[in-house]
């Protein structure tokens, strides 16, 4: 993106990302600004699960785990597989779900469960 600038200083150095591309990285954090979506998020980041287990897992009510998985799959964010009746969700193996995953641990102060036979917490999706 090529632009004038008032003042002529050397900023030619400087990529500037187009609009787009700053619009999507907002609705991104818009979805991730409320804190039960996010919970919802760093669950699916450890284990794939159906409604009623993630429910449980986040201590809300089904609808309210349905409509917030919605809009987090719309995003891409999550993934979903059907098996027989049950509708299982997962984080999306995507380079953005996985570095979302990372920040949220790390601005949280959190570490990935550690499986049983593990000798470290986990650092993947």
């Amino acid at each position: 993106m090529s632009v004038s600038l008032p003042h002529p200083h050397d900023h030619s150095a400087v990529e500037r990302p187009e609009h787009a591309e700053f619009e999507a990285a907002g609705a991104l954090f818009k979805l991730l600004g409320d804190a039960s979506r996010l919970r919802i998020f760093w669950v699916l980041c450890h284990c794939e699960a159906c409604v009623v287990n993630v429910a449980a897992m986040v201590q809300m009510s089904s609808p309210a785990v349905s409509h917030h998985l919605r809009q987090l799959r719309a995003s891409g964010l999550i993934t979903a597989r059907r098996s027989g009746k049950e509708v299982f969700y997962r984080a999306a193996d995507s380079d953005t779900a996985q570095q979302l995953h990372r920040m949220i641990e790390t601005m949280v102060q959190i570490a990935c469960p550690v499986a049983p036979g593990d000798e470290a917490p986990r650092s993947e999706i």
